[in-house]
């Protein structure tokens, strides 16, 4: 089965000091869970926070939701449920505050 999402996020919420060098870039390592039978009142499926580590989890850490996650397609019945947005590409790269 497919599934296509749709997410957005904050980014003035992105806690920096998780940010991380890899081979190819900058990294940041995210979390979303994502409920397909329920929305919430504005027909989202799931949020998206930073992710954190196994020692930070066993200690309770938990970091700030950074945005939501919309499912917009499924082929388990090959369409975008009713009012869901496409995923775009659209961005300009002056606005991203870091």
């Amino acid at each position: 089965m497919k599934i296509g999402l749709s997410v957005k996020i904050d980014v003035k919420k992105i806690d920096k000091a998780r940010l991380f060098e890899g081979k190819k870039g900058t990294y940041l390592d995210l979390t979303t869970f994502v409920d397909l039978d329920n929305q919430d009142e504005y027909k989202n499926n799931g949020f998206i926070s930073q992710s954190v580590t196994k020692e930070e989890r066993d200690q309770g850490v938990k970091t700030d939701i950074l945005g939501n996650v919309k499912v917009f397609y499924q082929d388990s019945n090959n369409q975008a449920p009713q009012g869901q947005p496409q995923p775009s590409n659209d961005f300009d790269d002056e606005k991203i505050p870091f």
